[in-house]
């Protein structure tokens, strides 16, 4: 086993044994290892040569601890609205001397307001539909960087029913990548200009009102 596998496998262990807050729906290291950690690995590819980027509602730091452990030449910043999700995983971070990963309470809106298109990617997993990730992300990228989701099965559905409206978060058509079947996608998108100033709207006007409509 690699240095790095070696690492997220004790990640995997610390997570499974995690008293202070439920960070994965999987239970057991050896499941959350196969089923969560190594499903983050098929992004690595689209991680940037240098620079900064951002796991938004991160939970467990699903994929940004795999990044880390993976990139330690990037600045990675975990960010989740839970503030007891926070607090377990900086005690797990700094249990694996991790020290290229900063972490946030806060919500993508807020955050987004203070560090607008800052990144060179910004990427989520397990968070919410295409059109409503990209809305939260967008704002987060400078131009010339990426938007990245992991998706499911519906990523066809949720990727229509945007259209041809990505342009209004200054984002590209999206790009999609299946890997493990026709079940696992990951989806990209080029940040070809800048975000329009409403966004990012205010908490909650995202799940809500679609910004396509």
């Amino acid at each position: 086993m690699s240095l790095q596998k070696s690492t997220l496998f004790k990640f995997a262990e610390l997570l499974a044994d995690c008293k202070r807050a439920r960070l994965t729906g999987t239970r057991g290291a050896k499941e959350i290892f196969n089923l969560q950690v190594m499903d983050c690995e098929p992004s690595l590819e689209f991680l940037p040569k240098e620079g900064k980027v951002i796991d938004v509602g991160s939970g467990g730091g699903l994929p940004g601890v795999v990044w880390a452990v993976y990139r330690p030449d990037l600045e990675i910043f975990l960010i989740d609205s839970i503030n007891k999700k926070c607090e377990a995983l900086k005690e797990i971070i700094d249990e694996l001397k991790i020290s290229n990963v900063k972490i946030f309470c806060s919500r993508s809106e807020d955050f987004a307001g203070l560090h607008r298109e800052e990144f060179d990617l910004a990427g989520a997993r397990a968070l919410a539909s295409a059109g409503v990730v990209a809305e939260f992300l967008a704002p987060l990228v400078r131009v010339g960087g990426k938007v990245l989701t992991f998706k499911g099965e519906k990523v066809h559905e949720e990727i229509s029913e945007v259209n041809n409206n990505w342009k209004k978060l200054g984002l590209s058509k999206p790009t999609l990548k299946f890997y493990g079947g026709e079940s696992k996608c990951l989806v990209t998108w080029q940040k070809i200009s800048q975000c329009p100033k409403e966004f990012p709207r205010r908490v909650g006007l995202a799940g809500t009102k679609k910004f396509w409509e």
